[in-house]
């Protein structure tokens, strides 16, 4: 049973109840990301979730890594475009003791300046990682590149100049000024009563307040193929092409997971099995979704050789068209729908994913979901469903290719984007 409180100041509380699970995970979310940034201090909502651990008024360092550990527990957080969120999962006994843990550094972090400095080391390693990751670098630069000029745009780990010139009273104004009670969810799930949990944190959260309010979305709409190479001496060429998409809450979100499922989301997907399985050109290959709340993108991602690299666009781009232009067989609909159920169901069973449904489930919709509601809309998705969102997503002219690798002499132009 899912339960929603809200609290005169805005703040949302909201548990969902599963009796038999050993565990709770709960997690503190703030609507506000990398997007609420400015370009001169991007990367200060990830920077403020790193210093979050970095001591309270109650709690050094070491004491909150050895609270957490002493529960057997785990405690970690996160940052996107749009949110952060900070949780623990500990067995459902402890539930009152990491409720006050996260609470505590969630609204009493004391931000050390000696701790700042440390961390700020420790986030430049981190940007530095993310570049020696290929897979993950083409993903973030695909992202960077797609919404470019934009907030959107901008990096969530901010970039090397940022992160060095970030100054305290600019991390503690904005966390003061953008963790507003209303952009405040705190989610929990698994063994967990509500009233038990809002009992704990209500008084606590009940005086949060904040006075800053939020500037207009700067959405947009892409009008030109683009395409952008990265030239990295590498044993493969890495391939991520993408489309503009639908926002989080689209009307026909169901009918996209679905596409993106016959498309590349799994080994039976039409992707894997032209790329893969047929001809070999790939280890990886998928394609994926990029939701946020008022715009999106659909990629396809493929690791390759040098030479294979322009087949692979070329089948990518055709197996996109033929989804536009030819009816799908009825039988591959209803496989990727109980594909898309079964997933769904099953991750259902780890508290950590229903915690996020919850509060994904309020940011962006701003109301809870039954889980029956959810399959019921992936059972009306239709053959003529399909067709009609690819023609909507896929047939335009606008493509966005990003190449990773020795790419310097393979020639590619926007007139390998031929749709």
């Amino acid at each position: 049973m899912i339960t929603t409180t809200t609290l005169d100041n805005g703040v949302r509380i909201v548990t969902q109840n599963i009796g038999y699970m050993h565990t709770v995970t709960t997690g503190i979310w703030v609507a506000n990301g990398t997007r609420h940034e400015s370009p001169d201090d991007n990367g200060v909502a990830h920077f403020i979730e790193h210093m979050l651990f970095k001591g309270t008024h109650r709690r050094t360092t070491h004491q909150i890594t050895r609270e957490i550990d002493s529960m057997g527990g785990i405690l970690n957080a996160f940052t996107g475009h749009e949110y952060v969120c900070y949780y623990a999962k500990v067995l459902a006994k402890f539930l009152p003791r990491a409720a006050d843990l996260l609470a505590d550094i969630f609204l009493n972090s004391t931000f050390p300046l000696d701790e700042i400095e440390r961390e700020r080391k420790v986030i430049l390693q981190e940007i530095k990682m993310r570049d020696d990751s290929p897979e993950e670098y083409i993903h973030d630069n695909f992202h960077q590149n797609f919404w470019r000029g934009q907030s959107l745009g901008m990096p969530v780990l901010g970039t090397e100049k940022t992160v060095t010139n970030l100054e305290r009273s600019s991390i503690l104004s904005h966390k003061n000024s953008r963790y507003r009670p209303q952009d405040i969810v705190i989610a929990a799930a698994g063994n967990v009563r509500h009233d038990d949990l809002v009992t704990i944190l209500a008084p606590i959260f009940s005086t949060v307040y904040s006075q800053w309010q939020p500037h207009t979305s700067d959405s947009f709409d892409s009008t030109k193929n683009e395409v952008n190479l990265v030239e990295r001496e590498m044993e493969q060429t890495l391939v991520c092409l993408g489309t503009q998409s639908l926002q989080y809450d689209h009307q026909d979100r169901y009918t996209l997971f679905l596409l993106t499922t016959i498309l590349g989301g799994g080994m039976s997907s039409r992707l894997f099995q032209e790329i893969r399985e047929k001809k070999g050109l790939a280890y990886s290959v998928y394609s994926y979704i990029i939701s946020h709340a008022d715009s999106g993108a659909l990629v396809v991602f493929a690791g390759t050789e040098k030479k294979h690299c322009r087949e692979v666009i070329d089948i990518a781009q055709n197996e996109m068209l033929r989804l536009a232009t030819e009816e799908i067989p009825q039988d591959e609909l209803d496989a990727a729908r109980e594909q898309l159920k079964g997933k769904t169901l099953m991750s259902l069973e780890s508290s950590d994913n229903l915690m996020t449904r919850l509060a994904k489930n309020e940011i962006y919709l701003q109301k809870q979901q039954s889980i029956e509601d959810v399959i019921a809309h992936y059972d009306a998705v239709s053959v003529s469903d399909i067709q009609r969102v690819s023609q909507k997503l896929l047939r335009r002219n606008v493509l966005h290719l990003e190449v990773m690798g020795q790419v310097a002499d393979l020639g590619l132009t926007t007139d390998i984007l031929h749709h």
